[in-house]
């Protein structure tokens, strides 16, 4: 579904040349999670954004299904992303039923009264909330609310760029479990970025562990969770987060 062939990504900063990825490679199947791991600024968010063109791709190739990705109306049928902050991603003055029209209204998809609805009992949140705005809202509302605009298209793909980190431990394990939930009933494929093993080791069938903007270690979720790494940097990871692991 997803297959990334020595993907680069180069971009100007300060007067100084940043090489943010170096020639990663990856393919995602149809409806697997794969995971990408790694401190800030291994790289693994602006894999995402390369995807999606918000980033200079200056070398390799992205295909989607099969095809090198071309970013038109079609694409964001077939692939949304889901941002970390729920606080940023949604306009403060929309009210939760435009933000989730808006997207129906550029597509010229109709029946947008009954799609809203379906989207809102998808993630959980009561009809009540239609005409609600963020402020109104928790932090794992408002989360749900950016899950359901990013599945108002139908997409098959979602990239999740830290989609828990800034909530609360409580809050996280809920829209987890969404998430897992809404991949199993709707056939979803994702490629979620984390920083924390403990989110990877629960959501995904496989994981990327990147460094320096570099890809260092492919591991199973069977070899996560036994610990079977090849190389030091994705045991220095996996020991900050095996208390939460463990938990």
């Amino acid at each position: 579904m997803i297959e990334i062939e020595n993907l680069s990504v180069t971009f100007q900063a300060q007067g100084r040349v940043v090489r943010a990825v170096e020639g990663v490679s990856l393919s995602v199947a149809p409806r697997e999670s794969y995971g990408l791991v790694g401190e800030s600024g291994s790289g693994k968010s602006t894999i995402l954004r390369a995807i999606c063109g918000l980033a200079p791709v200056s070398g390799g190739t992205i295909r989607i299904g099969g095809e090198m990705v071309r970013r038109d109306r079609a694409f964001a049928r077939r692939v949304q992303m889901v941002f970390q902050d729920p606080y940023a991603s949604l306009h403060p003055r929309h009210t939760l039923d435009r933000t989730l029209s808006e997207p129906l209204a550029i597509h010229g998809l109709g029946n947008a009264d009954a799609r809203v609805m379906q989207a809102l009992e998808a993630v959980g949140l009561p009809a009540s909330f239609r005409f609600r705005y963020p402020h109104q809202l928790s932090g794992g509302q408002r989360q749900r609310v950016a899950i359901a605009r990013a599945l108002m298209l139908e997409p098959e793909i979602l990239l999740l760029d830290e989609p828990t980190s800034a909530l609360d431990a409580s809050v996280q394990a809920e829209v987890l479990n969404l998430l897992a939930r809404l991949r199993a009933e709707q056939g979803l494929t994702f490629l979620m970025v984390s920083h924390d093993l403990a989110v990877i080791d629960h959501m995904c069938d496989r994981v990327l562990v990147m460094q320096h903007g570099r890809a260092v270690e492919e591991l199973t979720r069977d070899e996560l969770a036994g610990a079977r790494m090849h190389t030091a940097y994705a045991r220095s990871l996996f020991e900050a987060s095996a208390d939460r692991m463990m938990g």
